[in-house]
Formats: C-alpha cells, sequence, structure tokens
C-alpha cells in the first residue's frame, strides 16, 4: 500500500494505536500463572472494545484473537491453556483490521527471574529493530534493513531467523512488498517509495536460524531451529523523504 491521503494515515494510526495498547495491556497481565488463553482475551477486549477486529481470525481463522508464542516457540502461537511459568520468554504478536485498514505489532517479554543473556537478548532484540528503521528513507535500498540488522546481529553474536521476513501491509495483512528481508539477502534490489507501508521485524536468537513446523500436528505454531531463545520486536511504518512515520505506537 501506497498512502496518498491523510485520512488513509489517520486510519492507519488508528488500527495501528490499538495494536500497540493491546500489546501494552496483555504485557502488564503477564505473570506466572495466567495462561495464554486469558492473555488472549485480554488482547481481544482491547480490539473489540475499540471497533477492531483480530486480522488473523479475519484472514486466515486463526483459532484466536492474537499470536502468544511461548519459550521454543518462535512465531505463531496459539493461545490456550498453557500456563506462564517464572523464567519463561513470552512473544506477543497482535494484528488488527478497522474499517478496512490492518497494524501488526509484537513485542518479547521475559518473565522474571531470567538470566542475563535473556535479557540483553530482549534489550538487543529492541536495538535490532531500530537499527532496522533507522535504514527506512524514500529512495534508499530496501536491503539496507536486513543489512543494517544483519551488521548489528553478527557485532554482538547472534543468529538471525532468516525464513520469517517484514511484509507490506494496509489493505491487507500481507500486501507488497512481500517478504522484506531482515537478514543480509543480496537479491533484494528494491527501492523504498514514498508513502510505503510495511512491517520491520527482525527475530534476534542465540542461535537459531531458522523456523520450522513442530511434528504435534498444530498447523500454525512455529518453532525455533535449532532450539533456541528467540525474540522478535515489530513495528508497522510509513515510508517517508524524513524516515519513517512509526504507526504502532499506544499514544
Amino acid at each position: 500500500m501506497i498512502v496518498r491521503t491523510e485520512d488513509e494515515l489517520a486510519k492507519l494510526k488508528d488500527v495501528g494505536r490499538l495494536c500497540a495498547i493491546s500489546i501494552e495491556t496483555m504485557a502488564k497481565a503477564l505473570e506466572p500463572g495466567i495462561t495464554t488463553a486469558e492473555l488472549d482475551a485480554i488482547g481481544r477486549k482491547v480490539l473489540e472494545d475499540n471497533g477492531a477486529q483480530s486480522a488473523p481470525e479475519f484472514c486466515y481463522k486463526f483459532p484466536g484473537a492474537t499470536c502468544i508464542s511461548v519459550n521454543e516457540e518462535v512465531a505463531h502461537g496459539i493461545p490456550g491453556a498453557r500456563v506462564i511459568q517464572a523464567g519463561d520468554l513470552v512473544n506477543i504478536d497482535v494484528s488488527a483490521v478497522k474499517d478496512g485498514f490492518f497494524g501488526d505489532a509484537g513485542a518479547s517479554y521475559a518473565v522474571p527471574p531470567v538470566t542475563r543473556q535473556v535479557e540483553k537478548l530482549c534489550r538487543d532484540g529492541r536495538r535490532a529493530l531500530w537499527t532496522g528503521l533507522q535504514q527506512v528513507k524514500t529512495g534508499r535500498p530496501l536491503a539496507g534493513i536486513g543489512n543494517a540488522i544483519g551488521a548489528f546481529a553478527k557485532k554482538n553474536r547472534y543468529t538471525l531467523i532468516q525464513n520469517l521476513s517484514s511484509h507490506g501491509i494496509g489493505l491487507t495483512l500481507h500486501d507488497e512488498p512481500k517478504e522484506v528481508p531482515t537478514w543480509p539477502d543480496p537479491t533484494e534490489t528494491r527501492v523504498i517509495e514514498e508513502g510505503l507501508v510495511f512491517t520491520v521485524e527482525p527475530f534476534l536468537s542465540l542461535g537459531a536460524d531458522w523456523a520450522e513446523d513442530g511434528d504435534n500436528g498444530d498447523p500454525w505454531t512455529l518453532y525455533s531451529e535449532p532450539r533456541a531463545p528467540t525474540v522478535q520486536y515489530e513495528h508497522t511504518i510509513v515510508a517517508t523523504k524524513n524516515g519513517p512515520i512509526i504507526l504502532t505506537l499506544p499514544d
């Protein structure tokens, strides 16, 4: 999607803000003993009370309003009876649709007590996201995002999941440009257009390179391969000549 009017931008900001508020509200409730289904219900209420719908449910009939991935689960975890424990690493990914416009955001949280290594992974996951966002400007190569994040990961001795990419969004949940890499990819030759709407969402890991299906018959949940603590942080943005407009902020 290319943003062409102030009304479009306002509606994108509205749905993006609801994604961010949902994550913030769920994170405040995240503590040992709560189930992922109970967390999901909190996120659903924020969306529905404000006239939005879960995008995974709306688009794909996903069995939950939000994706909640714990420890070995790297993405698309189904909310359910799993009980959050002290020491868990939890990713919350919320995408929503309102008035025909889509937003998508994600963040990872460590439930204390956790190791200093995991605390640092969370901090550096946020830094990796902002490293990528700083490369967004009209006319620049899309590859610059993955190159910058890749250099950051290498310098700090992390790996990146290389089959879960950023993506275009706006009038659909997954729009053009498809599969924007958040790792160095020499085949990426596209250029960032003025008004382009897309996500930036690196998956930073302590050793995993891939996300793969499990062997439990669940067609949704993806697991790190090899198994390793992994975090994801995500914003939806609009590219401009002055840098990115971040849509998924709580206020």
